[in-house]
């Protein structure tokens, strides 16, 4: 069991999936050289590749406040056993959830419970993570969900619904965007609920913008026409400076302050039109529910 005091520093604890490289590895790299009161849990789906980046965090900052967890978001059972194993674990009280991990529109296939890849690893596995965690995150924690301002592509997004996301019948070429607007629905709907339950949780999306200097986006970046970079100069990030942002978001007092926000960097804007969507958002939580099988006694009382 990891000790929630250290001297005088009373250790918290956040959780990053897909922490062993690109944002996630940077936005840990940032907490522990910023933070000493933050444990971090390095949630990712290949522990070899997660060993190997933990060693590197813990050179990088002289601090060994991290641990790894296995954690395959596409797959349900594996969610539900990194729940377990968290509860069990010992590790110092949950201050905060990074929804990071996710995969580009060049993966194609099916979870193993049978939803469309992307989907189900880029919004299902993380909803599932976050309400089946809920109980555990102490007041003012924070949950803090990676989308993307692809949520809004130059030509436009026309949501196709939940059962056409998980069960499409032919490949989606926008099912990446469809993915990120989903965690738009799902940021500002969970934020809702637990803003009527009298919850002082927070729950905010975070852009980091187009990041070419990542594995991500290495591949995905070559399939993209000269023409439609062009369309998105504005629109590109830096990892480091975008590793930055999110883990100031994740642990700077102000950033406690508000609940329902998109923050694109370090500054709050809108996000589209289409993402405030209410009854788009009611909707995919729903579904969301159902496709998981998710009970009312596994999370807070009253949220479903």
């Amino acid at each position: 069991m990891k000790s929630m005091v250290k001297g005088s520093i009373i250790m918290k604890t956040i959780i990053i999936t897909g922490a062993n490289s690109g944002l996630g590895f940077e936005c840990a790299k940032n907490i522990l050289l910023e933070n000493p009161e933050y444990f971090i849990v390095m949630a990712c789906r290949s522990i070899e590749k997660a060993e190997k980046s933990k060693s590197e965090l813990i050179k990088m900052t002289k601090n060994e406040n991290i641990a790894v967890m296995e954690l395959n978001l596409s797959s349900l059972n594996s969610v539900r056993k990194f729940a377990e194993n968290f509860k069990q674990a010992g590790y110092p009280p949950l201050f905060g959830i990074v929804c990071n991990a996710g995969i580009s529109n060049s993966n194609v296939g099916v979870t193993e419970d049978g939803f469309d890849i992307v989907f189900g690893t880029n919004h299902l596995g993380h909803f599932l993570l976050t309400v089946l965690l809920l109980p555990l995150v102490e007041e003012n924690g924070r949950i803090t969900v990676v989308s993307s301002d692809m949520h809004n592509p130059p030509n436009g997004l026309t949501y196709r619904g939940a059962e056409e996301l998980a069960h499409p019948a032919s490949k989606i070429n926008d099912i990446y965007s469809q993915s990120k607007l989903c965690n738009l629905y799902f940021t500002y709907e969970l934020a809702g609920r637990l803003s009527e339950m009298g919850r002082k949780i927070t729950v905010n999306a975070f852009n980091p913008g187009l990041l070419t200097d990542t594995n991500f986006h290495v591949n995905s970046t070559r399939s993209f026409s000269e023409d439609f970079m062009k369309k998105v100069a504005d629109r590109i990030g830096y990892l480091s400076e975008s590793g930055k942002a999110l883990a100031d978001m994740v642990t700077k007092p102000y950033y406690g302050e508000n609940t329902g926000k998109y923050n694109d960097r370090g500054e709050e804007i809108p996000s589209s039109e289409l993402s405030y969507n209410a009854e788009n958002a009611k909707k995919l939580w729903e579904s969301s529910v159902n496709y998981t099988k998710l009970q009312k006694d596994e999370t807070l009382d009253g949220l479903l």
